[in-house]
């Protein structure tokens, strides 16, 4: 394919609460078995691009550890791979990324070094499957300047949260708000783009040297009247984790079959990091139902309409009901949850009882299986 992806990966949202206290938004765990970057290098991968920078900052260790081979998604290649530029401070340049414009900035010199003339610019907290040869047909078809993929949402939908455009006949965009107090449109930005590179380039140029950070206030709305952008109507599967409820439907979304189907049983595939753990190990007297359980989990209780992620252990008799437990967290005997989120690496007593009663409730406890004693 004749396009570099870059995938946006180094924000933080307030949004998340505690969840992004201890990764970046990007390496949130997914269904299970994933992380949030990998649905974007997935498709990426699935669509021949074979090159790939992404640009991490905020909580990016474990995104840096789930990124450290890039055999997992086929870019360790002699031509192209995986790159992953955090902020590097220079004598010319002493500051942090300070928007997504500005993280392209710092990057230029990636762009100008490639010979793909188009950039797929991708955030790392959307879940979704795309074929960016079809975009980029349909760019090259409209001579786009730029083209935005977009999705339909119901009108019942809260939609203020994301960037909102407004099309005409022909699709291109005549209206763009980034978070707007009221909606006026449900067609949403999903936060994906195509550009030529050296037009990238100039408007990243511009921007920067107007002191302007902002890829989506000071690109995309700035320019929207004088350069041909449009938009790109997605009819599959998408959704945007960045905020705790988001991610909390997210990940129950994949207790439905269609979803899963999509997901897991329809080419191409979703990749990610293997881990070499044992299956998951139901013990009698286990009852598990409509329940994703990753490997490495051993199951003494009850599990229902709940995500169960990585090296889980759960208890004699425990409940766990319309919950997400996270990496390795142990559950004693006896514990009650209940629209919860459980962080990893924690321990739940045993005879605990947690119910999320006025929405999803984080649960964070101290990991003292690894607390030393006697000291």
């Amino acid at each position: 394919m004749r396009a570099v992806g870059m995938i946006l990966a180094g924000g933080n949202n307030y949004r998340m609460r505690e969840l992004s206290n201890r990764r970046a938004i990007a390496a949130m765990p997914i269904a299970g078995s994933f992380r949030a970057i990998d649905f974007a290098l997935s498709s990426m991968s699935n669509s021949g691009i074979q090159k790939v920078a992404v640009l991490t900052q905020f909580n990016s260790r474990s995104l840096d550890q789930h990124l450290n081979s890039s055999k997992w998604w086929d870019f360790g290649r002699k031509q192209g791979g995986l790159f992953i530029f955090p902020p590097m401070l220079t004598t010319d340049n002493s500051y942090w990324y300070r928007g997504t414009a500005d993280a392209i900035h710092q990057n230029l010199d990636f762009l100008r070094q490639c010979h793909e003339p188009y950039v797929v610019i991708a955030s790392g907290d959307g879940i979704y499957k795309l074929d960016y040869g079809k975009i980029l047909e349909y760019h090259i078809a409209k001579k786009a300047d730029i083209t935005v993929i977009c999705k339909e949402f119901p009108p019942e939908e809260d939609v203020t949260r994301f960037g909102l455009v407004q099309m005409d006949e022909d699709n291109r965009i005549v209206q763009f708000e980034e978070k707007p107090m009221a909606a006026v449109s449900h067609t949403v930005s999903c936060g994906i783009y195509v550009i030529r590179r050296r037009l990238l380039i100039e408007l990243i140029e511009q921007a920067v040297y107007e002191g302007r950070h902002d890829f989506v206030r000071d690109v995309l709305i700035r320019y929207k009247d004088v350069k041909r952008i449009y938009g790109y109507v997605m009819e599959s599967y998408w959704s945007n984790i960045a905020s705790v409820d988001s991610y909390y439907r997210t990940n129950m979304d994949f207790l439905k079959k269609d979803v899963r189907d999509f997901f897991f049983h329809e080419h191409p595939d979703v990749y990610s990091k293997v881990d070499d753990n044992p299956p998951a190990k139901y013990n009698p007297g286990s009852n598990v139902h409509n329940s994703l359980v990753a490997n490495g989990c051993i199951i003494n209780g009850t599990v229902e309409n709940s995500v169960i992620f990585k090296k889980v252990f759960v208890g004699n008799d425990c409940v766990i009901k319309n919950s997400i437990i996270l990496n390795d967290v142990y559950l004693g005997d006896h514990t009650y949850l209940e629209n919860c989120i459980v962080e990893s690496r924690g321990t739940i007593r045993a005879d605990s009882h947690i119910v999320g009663e006025d929405g999803v409730r984080i649960v964070i406890e101290s990991d003292d299986r690894y607390t030393m004693t006697g000291m």
